[in-house]
């Protein structure tokens, strides 16, 4: 009397069938765990108040405005890319420093410092802003916007750029 295939114990046939599935789950795993990685993790973690540093104050003279360049780093999704950027700085009479962004709040062009006449003068539609940024003439909307400035060491260090609030005068 023969046993049914059921009953009979661990054949050679068992065990590879057994060994593929448990291959296939491995691979399976595998080629998974990245992908749900990279589906359920956040992207790299971005700094809260992000400061670069601009420059050296002590070079600046008072009341006198400077173009000055630096680059900062922006995080887009997973990536990190380091962008140049300027800004308007001046020293005031009182040792404090105020760092403007370098686009007219009218339609986002750049402007530029005109000595002569001790102004901000943007070219494209002729809005003109006082050395404190304030709009003297033209269709600008508001003053220009600011960067949060801080000095450590005797280094400009550069935060977050902030829109301006109120009318234009």
């Amino acid at each position: 009397m023969s046993q049914s295939p059921e009953l009979e114990g661990p054949t050679r046939r068992r065990f590879y069938i057994g060994a593929i599935y448990a291959i296939g789950g491995i691979i399976g795993a595998a080629l998974s765990a990245p992908a749900l990685v990279y589906l359920f993790s956040s992207p790299k973690s971005r700094q809260n108040s992000q400061w670069v540093e601009a420059g050296d104050v002590a070079s600046l003279a008072p009341n006198q405005p400077v173009e000055m360049v630096f680059r900062r780093n922006r995080v887009d999704g997973w990536k990190v890319v380091s962008e140049k950027g300027t800004a308007w700085v001046v020293k005031n009479p009182d040792r404090s420093v105020t760092a403007f962004g370098p686009q007219c709040t009218h339609l986002g062009c750049a402007y530029h410092w005109e000595e002569s006449k001790d102004e901000f003068v943007c070219p494209c539609h002729n809005s003109v802003f006082s050395l404190d940024g304030k709009v003297l003439s033209g269709p600008a909307p508001r003053s220009l916007d600011r960067f949060e400035t801080r000095i450590e060491g005797g280094k400009l260090l550069l935060g977050g750029l902030r829109p301006s609030s109120g009318s234009p005068a």
